[in-house]
């Protein structure tokens, strides 16, 4: 009998380019620099920072039926994350992302997935169709949600009784799709993980710290957010108990793309495993930090 995964990643799953210039850009800079290609999107970011873990996550995205996609999910599985949920259809390409990023930050970065757009709610058949749960046995554990998702998946996933047993864990993916979340911010066992920027936009309002940002969405009816700030503090806000704001190890930055995936799964990790808010927030900027910094980088 298969052993259902206790943790699914549901959203992006394709092939980061990063190019990283080692000074700043302006716009029509042609620079020398590094650039990579290795597995990313947001909810497959989160798979693979949850093996490193040691933790056993599965996949619930769209593939292509092409090359780009059998290398893809062979890099995955090689890694430790589960992808035998994967939809997968000769009607649409692998999808990519493209960043462009500087000492300061991302500069520019270009999304293409037309495939999980296109795959639409096929991607959460195994949870309704009996492989991992159904209605009548709906599926229990941790389902990381991708905001790269439609807003009529996102719809569906707020009142779909088939994750009725499911605890959520909700990534905006940017601030331009953070609002597409307002109709899961009142969800009972919903965490958000925002940056300050999708928690302003959810807000609609600036703030000057996350603490305030995360305590805004708070009141908005969330059960539970968790803002970052780049390398200013960080902080946990949850309804009925005192907000918490800590700031990350002060490191040199090689890379920003996959920090905030980062974060959420050292801290889903470290939560799963018993530690207490403070405790939690501890471990996922401490690992945050060490991906911005590029430790496994050479």
């Amino acid at each position: 009998m298969t052993i259902p995964p206790r943790i699914l990643c549901l959203g992006a799953m394709l092939w980061d380019v990063i190019g990283h210039s080692a000074t700043r850009i302006e716009p029509g800079d042609d620079l020398p620099g590094r650039i990579t290609r290795q597995p990313g999107g947001v909810a497959l970011n989160v798979a693979l920072a949850l093996a490193r873990q040691g933790l056993a996550p599965a996949m619930l995205a769209a593939i292509g039926r092409d090359a780009p996609g059998d290398a893809l999910i062979v890099e995955a599985q090689g890694r430790g994350v589960d992808t035998r949920w994967l939809y997968r259809d000769d009607g649409f390409e692998t999808d990519s992302y493209i960043a462009i990023e500087s000492p300061d930050g991302l500069v520019a970065a270009i999304a293409d997935a037309r495939a999980l757009e296109t795959a639409g709610g096929a991607i959460l058949a195994p949870l309704r169709d009996g492989r991992l749960g159904d209605v009548a046995r709906p599926w229990q554990g941790t389902l990381v949600i991708d905001g790269n998702l439609t807003a009529e998946i996102l719809a569906g996933i707020a009142d779909d009784r088939c994750l009725a047993g499911a605890d959520l864990r909700i990534v905006p993916a940017s601030p331009d799709k953070a609002p597409r979340l307002q109709q899961l911010i009142t969800h009972p066992r919903a965490t958000f993980h925002l940056n300050r920027a999708e928690a302003e936009m959810l807000a609609g309002r600036t703030f000057d710290h996350a603490l305030d940002a995360a305590e805004a969405v708070v009141a908005l009816g969330a059960r539970r957010v968790l803002v970052t700030d780049g390398p200013r503090p960080a902080a946990d806000a949850a309804r009925g108990e005192p907000g918490l704001s800590k700031a990350p190890p002060p490191l040199a930055t090689r890379r920003v793309t996959g920090a905030g995936d980062t974060f959420l799964a050292a801290h889903l990790a470290a939560e799963l495993r018993g530690a207490d808010r403070a405790k939690a927030l501890e471990c996922a900027l401490s690992a945050a930090s060490a991906h911005v910094s590029g430790k496994d980088l050479p």
